[in-house]
């Protein structure tokens, strides 16, 4: 294990029934292979070495003599090489047979009888073979540092599987050595029987089920290797390519799922209640750490909180959408309004306020005419963001004022004694406070509330006026990510009623991100770049997801980092706006400390009053001097 991932694989050579020597020879290779490319366990399926429908062959001496000798091969070919494997195999002692998974460990042989025997529909297995002797195992094994534990093919799809016994008991990896037949619909359950088990357990779980060269006498197996992570599958091969030997490799990751059974607290309960107390000491122990680990067999999202593929994108922003909604419904229903105020700026978090707006006073049948939305043009106002939002809010039908703020911020430079001719934070601020106080008080003149626009990139850095956009009466995006606001948007703009409304969206995408509360340049463009002055959002939304959902250490985000933004920022970029991240973060937090009311979206939330509770006053320190010395 390194840098807490462990490199495991799950392997489904093409064999053939009863045949131990050809069958061993094509583990043996598989063996080395997988040594090669830095796995350090491998599991390949139940009863591997002789093939699971071998039939009453299992009670024929030679067969069972050869898959014994054949497992001794294999464990010497194992002697001298660092990867240790799982195989399948038949096992005669105390007068009966067991279906067996062996742990192959060095010079080591572990034996793991199967516990429960399918023997219904297309199975006879309690023909051939006895269960295991004694109660369920809830022992686990060690090896490269992590701990795992061993189950076969129908253990697993019992009402309570050992796996959840082992995990509870400490393993943090579990390996199925499996011969299950295809049938119409059994490999969807299959995998949504893995995830969850992963999910359940909050273990890593590697799957191999055995393919191409059973008997098709009357079943047909298809070649399946997964390997899923905490619900996640991180590695599945193409099953219909039967013909090709199919393997699977990841990096999973130990320190995860370490942390995910500390922080879920019911984990444990769970355990001590069925008196399977965790063997965990281990879990806060600092990991070796190896700066130039390369994590060939993992996938990171660099867009963590984005969905990973287009077909998952509609269903959760409609999951997303549909959250934000309700919350607002329910918030108007409380306080007996349906009237809303927003300040529409033409940027990305006021254009999701909106349109969440819309559409949750579409759904209560309300009158759009109840939305205010209120641009008010100041020093740094562009044409293309003015325009934008009041096109906006003209196709979308709710109600349009403008209120320009330039002559009452001046007034109140007089009123404080401040130059406008200096743009500092005082410049600055004057103006967001300004449009909040407008808001507030239109709110109150209607009898609405104020609808809050800021994001969770934007809690987490701090980018917000202290009462000024920083405050609200409901902060509905405060649970959306910087990253996943420009997907909502898009996804509202595939879904606009007209063109014009679609093509004004998208115009929103693809401004650059500003406060506007600077003066433009020459050419009246935006001049002040969010982006430029606290760093690209796509690294601070990674940063902040791995810092929050896993609590990983900088050294850890770092390298996680470095591999999903390979060839898009160097390690010094990253480094920089890293040290950016973790001082704001911390030196911010009483913004946060008073937060309006807003809904969680995701597994990641900045709430005072749910997610994360941290003094005002923590000091950056520790993490602050980690970063510096990966420099």
């Amino acid at each position: 294990m390194t840098d807490g991932f462990l490199r495991i694989a799950a392997v489904a050579p093409a064999h053939v029934v009863a045949d131990v020597d050809y069958n061993v020879g094509k583990i043996i290779e598989y063996i080395h292979l997988l040594e090669s490319k830095g796995v350090e366990i491998a599991v390949f399926p139940e009863l591997s070495i002789t093939g699971y429908t071998c039939g009453d062959l299992f009670h024929n001496s030679t067969l069972l003599d050869a898959a014994w000798n054949g497992l001794k091969k294999i464990s010497a070919e194992c002697s001298t090489l660092g990867i240790h494997v799982i195989v399948g195999l038949p096992v005669r002692r105390e007068g009966v047979v067991y279906n067996c998974a062996a742990l192959l460990r060095g010079e080591e042989i572990d034996l793991i009888e199967k516990t429960y025997l399918p023997n219904y529909n297309e199975f006879y297995e309690r023909r051939w073979f006895a269960p295991a002797p004694g109660t369920v195992r809830t022992d686990w094994f060690t090896s490269h540092g992590a701990k795992i534990g061993i189950e076969i093919c129908e253990d697993l799809w019992v009402p309570v599987p050992p796996s959840c016994r082992m995990s509870m008991a400490g393993a943090q990896v579990i390996f199925n050595l499996s011969a299950s037949n295809d049938l119409i619909g059994k490999h969807a359950y299959l995998q949504s029987l893995l995830r969850q088990q992963s999910a359940r357990c909050l273990c890593a779980y590697a799957y191999a089920s055995a393919g191409f060269g059973e008997s098709t006498s009357d079943l047909v197996f298809l070649p399946k290797t997964v390997i899923a992570e905490c619900g996640t599958l991180l590695a599945e091969n193409n099953r219909e390519d039967f013909m090709s030997d199919p393997y699977v490799i990841a990096d999973v990751d130990i320190e995860a799922i370490n942390r995910d059974r500390s922080h879920t607290t019911t984990f444990a309960d769970c355990a001590n209640r069925n008196e399977l107390l965790s063997d965990s000491d281990d879990v806060c122990l600092p990991m070796d750490w190896n700066p130039e680990f390369n994590l060939s067999y993992r996938n990171v999202n660099p867009h963590p909180f984005v969905p990973p593929t287009d077909s998952l994108i509609d269903e959760r922003c409609t999951e997303i959408t549909t959250i934000q909604e309700s919350g607002l419904a329910r918030r108007l229903k409380a306080v007996g309004s349906n009237k809303l105020v927003i300040g529409i700026s033409g940027g990305l978090d006021s254009t999701l306020a909106l349109l969440v707006a819309v559409n949750t006073t579409k759904r209560l049948g309300g009158d759009l005419k109840d939305i205010v939305g209120v641009t008010m043009p100041g020093f740094g106002t562009t044409d293309r963001t003015y325009d934008n939002a009041v096109r906006m809010m003209e196709l979308l039908g709710i109600t349009f004022r403008e209120i320009p703020i330039a002559e009452s911020v001046r007034q109140h430079f007089r009123d404080i004694g401040h130059d406008e001719a200096v743009h500092d934070v005082t410049y600055e601020n004057s103006q967001a406070r300004e449009r909040t106080q407008i808001l507030m008080d239109i709110a109150n003149l209607i009898g609405g509330m104020v609808l809050g626009t800021g994001d969770l990139s934007e809690l987490a850095l701090g980018w917000a006026t202290y009462n000024g956009d920083h405050m609200s009466m409901y902060g509905i995006n405060a649970g959306v990510p910087k990253t996943l606001v420009k997907y909502l948007v898009r996804w509202y703009a595939s879904r606009a009623e007209s063109r014009d409304l679609r093509n004004t969206l998208m115009d929103v995408i693809d401004t650059p991100i500003s406060p506007e509360l600077t003066p433009a340049d020459s050419q009246g463009n935006i001049k002040q770049k969010t982006e430029e002055l606290v760093g690209p959002y796509e690294l601070h939304d990674f940063y902040l997801y791995y810092m929050l959902r896993y609590g990983f250490s900088p050294k850890r985000v770092f390298l996680l980092a470095c591999k999903a933004f390979a060839g898009t920022y160097t390690r010094d970029v990253i480094l920089h706006w890293m040290r950016v991240f973790y001082r704001r973060f911390f030196t911010q937090q009483f913004k946060r400390s008073c937060l309006p009311d807003g809904p969680k979206v995701g597994s990641v939330c900045l709430s005072p009053r749910g997610d994360w509770r941290m003094p005002s006053d923590a000091s950056a320190s520790l993490w602050l001097k980690e970063v510096d010395e990966l420099r």
